[in-house]
């Protein structure tokens, strides 16, 4: 897993039919110099929030995303620090 903000949207026309009812982020690991990376949102994530974001097979291990095509599923929204 992964920590990561989220720094935006990411518009799909055309999705595969296990990723119709998702929202797609682009997010970026909070590591310096890391790129930016697209994960399917299964919890209302929005812009600017601190994620968790499962890789590789775990991203399928959810119910919800159980059989879609995705390496990256954003499974957490972190709480701000005070």
């Amino acid at each position: 897993m992964q920590l990561c903000r989220v720094t935006g949207n990411a518009v799909a026309t055309v999705k595969a039919p296990a990723l119709r009812d998702f929202k797609l982020l682009r997010v970026r690991a909070e590591e310096k110099g890391a790129v930016e990376f697209v994960a399917v949102d299964t919890l209302g994530a929005g812009e600017g929030d601190l994620v968790l974001v499962a890789l590789g097979t775990a991203a399928r291990e959810l119910e919800a995303t159980a059989g879609a095509p995705t390496d990256a599923t954003v499974v957490a929204i972190l709480d701000p620090q005070k």
